[in-house]
């Protein structure tokens, strides 16, 4: 276990390999699930704020969606969540001529539509956070089959979780948090060498 300020890491965000390969997968983790992205009460907000203009990039049956369930929804387990149809794809999500499954909300910050990039832990998938009262818990959590080809391709370009998700982490707890997360792993894998 990592312990940085208020925030407990499982060792596996840095023994571990992953890379998204996006055409094995097809981005099922906007598919696969029990129920949407977990959202932060600030997160909800934002979607409330930004939908009319991410509503442009959606498909007329996701927008039937949103207006039937609003731009989220709860669930017993995780709290605010994106809402999904059918049980399924999440409604922020669009198909890429490729046959990929995308987030519209990054297709319109990619495109300087909108300041907000997509769900934190959409941007932190495959490691997920547990808030408790006075620390959260951060864990590596991949889906068994769905991220198989994902750990493959970590493991041949020897890339670490952490380091992949470098962008998110940083935007999530800040730029000194994975500094001094980059320095545990350093010394994790001088150690390994000896």
């Amino acid at each position: 276990m990592i312990a940085i300020d208020n925030v407990l890491l499982s060792d596996e965000i840095i023994e571990e390999q992953f890379v998204c390969d996006l055409n094995k997968c097809k981005g099922g983790c906007c598919v696969d699930g029990d129920c949407g992205a977990p959202l932060s009460k600030d997160e909800t907000k934002i979607l409330k704020n930004i939908y009319p203009i991410v509503k442009p990039y959606l498909v007329p049956e996701y927008v039937a969606e949103i207006e039937r369930q609003g731009t989220h929804t709860t669930d017993s387990e995780y709290g605010y969540v994106t809402p999904t149809v059918n049980g399924g794809i999440c409604v922020y999500g669009y198909t890429d001529e490729a046959g990929i499954v995308k987030c519209a909300i990054e297709k319109a910050w990619k495109e300087g539509k909108v300041d907000f990039r997509k769900p934190i832990s959409c941007h932190l998938y495959p490691i997920r956070i547990i808030s408790h009262p006075g620390y959260e818990a951060v864990n590596y959590e991949p889906r068994e089959t769905l991220c198989k080809p994902a750990c493959k391709l970590g493991s041949k370009l020897k890339v670490p979780v952490y380091k992949f998700l470098e962008e998110a982490i940083t935007r999530k707890y800040g730029p000194e948090f994975y500094g001094a997360l980059d320095a545990i792993a350093q010394k994790y894998f001088d150690k390994k060498k000896d």
